[in-house]
């Protein structure tokens, strides 16, 4: 800090890192000698952004989450990176970045989405929340209702390749279970999955996306950093997309795939004779 800003009395408080010229100190504790070989980065994670340190069953079910999240195959987030880093090889950070900025509605997204979702419904709620799955399926009803007549998606809810059920959801309610820590976003959640059919004709799966987003809120962690957990876990997940790239390469593949086999067509003007705006 300059003599300027300690003669103007400005103060910059944080609970964070900082550092003298022989510790460093993070969240209050020393960096050296009480985090470092002590503390797991998901727990860390955890910690960094609650601003406490989570008991073991809620670091279980966070770095559950994070391993949900982490990869899921060639998705556009995975091969974005990939195309990014053939064509800059220089600039993993560059690599990293492309894939976490494809992270929206239809990928990653969604964490975000669903843990929003629920909260709004249980803050709309008035009185005491249910106490059984009878009451859970009643308060899911009439929200799978009112969004079908408002025709809103169900944030969550369906999947485009695990069509019968995917099998992060089951998985992550049992280890939340376990822990004790079903609270009043996966118990909605888990009642949208029973009571659905009703409403929309069909089945469709609660996708692990979405649990993930009502675990986190169950978790007490701000609605506005679900989808950086979510980006957080994906970077795991893209650090071993690039590893794979540079044992197996693809990115090239990709590339000459649709360079080589373009199309020329005649240009087709919008119907109006530009662009929308």
């Amino acid at each position: 800090m300059s003599d300027h800003d300690h003669a103007s009395g400005r103060d910059y408080p944080t609970a964070l890192g900082a550092s003298s010229p022989t510790t460093i100190t993070l969240l209050g504790q020393d960096l050296a000698a009480d985090v470092m070989g002590q503390v797991g980065f998901g727990e860390l994670a955890f910690w960094l952004a609650a601003q406490r340190r989570p008991t073991a069953g809620e670091a279980r079910v966070f770095e559950a989450v994070l391993a949900a999240l982490a990869d899921h195959g060639f998705t556009p987030t995975a091969i974005v990176t990939r195309l990014t880093y053939l064509s800059a090889p220089d600039s993993v950070q560059g690599a990293l970045a492309a894939g976490l900025l494809g992270g929206g509605s239809r990928f990653l997204g969604v964490t975000e989405d669903c843990g929003r979702f629920l909260a709004d419904v249980l803050r709309a709620r008035e009185g005491p929340l249910p106490a059984d799955d009878a009451g859970w399926d009643a308060l899911a009803l009439e929200t799978v209702r009112a969004r079908r007549e408002r025709r809103e998606l169900i944030p969550g809810l369906g999947h485009h390749v695990h069509k019968d059920g995917d099998p992060r959801t089951p998985r992550l309610f049992a280890i939340a279970a376990e822990e004790g820590l079903v609270g009043p976003h996966l118990s909605l959640f888990a009642a949208v999955g029973r009571v659905h059919p009703q409403v929309l004709g069909r089945t469709l799966p609660l996708n692990g996306a979405g649990v993930c987003g009502a675990a986190l809120a169950d978790l007490g962690l701000p609605l506005e950093l679900l989808r950086a957990f979510a980006l957080l876990a994906r970077t795991a997940g893209l650090i071993g997309q690039l590893a794979e790239e540079l044992r197996h390469p693809v990115a090239n593949d990709i590339f000459l795939s649709v360079d080589l086999n373009n199309r020329s067509i005649p240009p087709e003007p919008y119907a109006d004779g530009g662009l929308h705006g």
